[in-house]
């Protein structure tokens, strides 16, 4: 029998119709909103949802499994996120000794200090950088931070540099940057702030890029007249990574990437790797950078262990990581 162009389409688009379904694969299905609104559900629900919704509640699970399994956890995270609203998801965690180690950048440690002074406003994207400008106003996305922020920053910042350079030559004593960030957080004595806590919880807090933000201008103009004044990183890198190889098990945590990812898992390649890893952020692989790779780059480095649990979720954490604290480390706290 000559066989048509539409046998031929017909066969071509039915191949493999009785093929067995997928053995021990859930089943998609969303959230039914027939039975109401229900928060913990509809997270719940993500799981089935597929996509970044099935990723994000992995990433839950595997946060649980990290607490469960007592590890040190390193969270991580950019400074644009302490511009953010999520600074005080973080001064949670911290306050109530939920992680072990905190990884940022300068703006991560500047930015909380300046809230505590004064507040950030919400803007928008579009408005004119000229116009801005003009105005002494700085934008981050659409958090607007008025410029006298960092005057009032320095008001605050020149007196402690001061006294902790006295101190230096008095003493011989060279403050790490991890020393100077605790001593911020002692002196704000300000409760929202993340860095009040983790000098209260003795919460070490690693900062690789220091002078890069308002502090790095305070220390500039402060070196012309003071330059005996020493920062050493070197105490720094030892001081982690004596945390990290003397850990039985870690879980990072790491939102954003740059510096503040790589010297999380960096650190963790002197043990051969992390037990668990959550990343969130929206970067890419193709062009190779550090910031877009997925964990398993990592593994290729021995910055995460072969058999290690891990998960990217491609994603804002502005959005995402106040869910992920909602259904793990907030359901520990007794109201």
């Amino acid at each position: 029998m000559k066989t048509t162009p539409k046998d031929t389409g017909k066969e071509n688009v039915l191949r493999d119709a009785d093929s067995p379904d997928p053995k021990g694969l859930p089943e998609v299905h969303g959230y039914d909103f027939n039975k109401g609104v229900n928060y913990d559900k509809l997270l719940e629900s993500y799981l089935t949802t597929g996509f970044q919704a099935t990723h994000l509640a992995k990433a839950i699970e595997l946060i649980k499994q990290m607490r469960k399994d007592k590890c040190t956890i390193y969270l991580g995270y950019t400074s644009n996120m302490v511009s953010s609203g999520l600074r005080d998801i973080f001064r949670f965690l911290v306050e109530h000794k939920m992680v072990d180690v905190l990884v940022t950048t300068a703006g991560g440690i500047e930015e909380d200090i300046i809230k505590c002074i004064k507040p950030f406003f919400i803007g928008d994207f579009t408005l004119d950088g000229k116009t801005l400008r003009e105005q002494g106003i700085n934008r981050a996305g659409n958090v607007l931070i008025p410029n006298s922020r960092y005057c009032a920053f320095e008001d605050f910042f020149i007196p402690l540099i001061k006294t902790m350079a006295e101190e230096q030559r008095k003493t011989g004593k060279v403050f790490s940057p991890s020393d100077l960030i605790l001593r911020l957080g002692k002196t704000i004595n300000n409760k929202d702030s993340i860095y009040y806590w983790a000098y209260k919880n003795n919460i070490p807090v690693f900062c690789p890029a220091l002078t890069d933000g308002s502090m790095g201008d305070m220390f500039y103009f402060y070196s012309y007249e003071n330059p005996d004044f020493k920062i050493d990183d070197i105490q720094d890198i030892r001081k982690l990574h004596d945390i990290t190889i003397q850990a039985k098990k870690t879980g990072l945590i790491i939102l954003g990437g740059g510096v503040v990812k790589h010297h999380i898992l960096n650190s963790n390649m002197m043990r051969n790797g992390a037990d668990y890893a959550v990343y969130i952020n929206t970067a890419q692989e193709f062009d190779g950078s550090d910031a877009g790779a997925r964990p398993d780059e990592a593994v290729s480095w021995g910055k995460i262990l072969p058999g290690a649990q891990s998960i990217k979720v491609f994603g804002d954490a502005t959005i995402l990581f106040p869910l992920i604290v909602a259904k793990t480390f907030a359901q520990e706290v007794k109201k």
